[in-house]
């Protein structure tokens, strides 16, 4: 018994009131999945790209599509050949497939022949973190092609020129008939002779080797601008590889490598860092020096300032890729530091701080701490003290 066939709109995921981009658009998503291609040895994914296949071509067919409506399948029980009982040999899929795989089954692409732009070279550079921050200029080298002055580009030998290619008549392209799944497909591809060019160099330039381009070292200076992240490309225009046919140079993308800061951590626009406040600063408060990108700045501590606690120095960050103007913030974290190698005196002194503030029971420099009070900030300092 043969094996009932699903409703083609079902197999598109379409409705019946769907446009012929519709239609299309379905069908692409579809012969992208199943193609046999791209599903090497999968029955079930080339049983399924014949599936699609078929009814696309009845829908996409106003006619056809206007029989199924009326008749289902049916309509079509006695059109035998192909997949499913359909013949495909009349239908044109040269536009789907050169959407999806390219010029090996032609379709409405530009002609080859005609100008293209040259392919993107790319290039890294390092800078600091300074730089990275307020912009700076760097010089690369890289190599360059640039045209051949002996042909003048046109990679034929001085006082010969190119011919037409007599394969594809200057057109770059051939058709090739090609056995498919659907009978025989006509496709368009990339002329052998010419490379799609068009054109055949008989004779190539020595100095270029037929080519029309010579490759040299070049400086190029690059603007690397304020803001700019760690991983982010500058572009420079028309520094890339020649385009063919009279088309532009490609672009050169240049990566830029931002070094790590002994101080300074970035997050986008913002600055995180750290600065030493000493015991007394803490506790008095006072004014305390912070490094910046912009040089040293002076900041009021608070009285009972406690370790960790983070200050916000508004406009300290990183300049804004989009407006130079407007600049991010650096969060300063304040750690409270701990003295080490102090005098005799300085302990004692430190003792009796202690028992003034109520953190210890009175007692010599080994005075036992109250298991009834918690210890402050001052009898953390004091303990550390004893242990040196």
């Amino acid at each position: 018994m043969a094996e009932q066939k699903r409703d083609y709109y079902e197999v598109l995921g379409v409705s019946k009131t769907a446009s012929d981009s519709e239609l299309k658009s379905a069908y692409r998503k579809l012969a992208k999945k199943y193609h046999p291609d791209m599903n090497p040895g999968d029955a079930e994914a080339e049983k399924k790209f014949k599936e699609a296949s078929e009814a696309y071509a009845i829908l996409s067919d106003p006619d056809k599509r206007r029989q199924y409506d009326q008749f289902g399948h049916a309509a079509f029980e006695n059109g035998g050949g192909g997949a499913g009982g359909f013949d495909f040999s009349g239908m044109d899929f040269g536009d789907i497939f050169g959407d999806i795989f390219g010029s090996f089954f032609g379709g409405g692409g530009r002609a080859s022949n005609g100008p293209m732009r040259g392919a993107n070279l790319r290039a890294a550079v390092h800078i600091t973190f300074e730089e990275a921050a307020f912009g700076c200029e760097k010089e690369l080298e890289i190599v360059l092609k640039d045209e051949c002055a002996a042909c003048h580009g046109s990679g034929a030998k001085p006082g010969t020129s190119k011919r037409t290619c007599t394969k594809c008549g200057g057109k770059g392209r051939v058709m090739m008939s090609q056995q498919s799944l659907f009978g025989m497909v006509q496709n368009v591809t990339t002329c052998p002779d010419c490379h799609g060019s068009g054109q055949v160099i008989d004779t190539p330039c020595p100095d270029c080797n037929g080519t029309g381009y010579v490759a040299r070292k070049k400086k190029i200076s690059v603007s690397i601008p304020a803001g700019i992240d760690n991983g982010q490309s500058v572009r420079i225009r028309e520094k890339g590889e020649p385009g063919r046919n009279g088309g532009p140079r490609g672009d050169l993308l240049v990566e830029v490598i931002v070094a790590n800061h002994p101080i300074f951590q970035r997050r986008d626009m913002d600055i995180y860092s750290s600065a030493p406040i000493s015991f007394a600063q803490a506790t008095l408060g006072g004014e305390v020096i912070i490094d910046t990108l912009d040089g040293k700045v002076s900041y009021e501590v608070k009285p009972g300032t406690q370790t960790d606690t983070t200050i916000r120095l508004r406009g300290k960050g990183i300049p804004s890729l989009r407006n130079r103007n407007v600049r991010g913030d650096q969060y300063v974290t304040l750690v409270v530091q701990v003295p080490t190698g102090l005098s005799k005196d300085a302990k004692e002194a430190l003792r009796k701080f202690d028992e003034l503030t109520g953190n210890t029971i009175s007692g010599g420099p080994k005075a036992v701490k109250s298991e009834k009070k918690k210890k402050g900030f001052a009898g953390k300092i004091k303990d550390a003290i004893d242990d040196l």
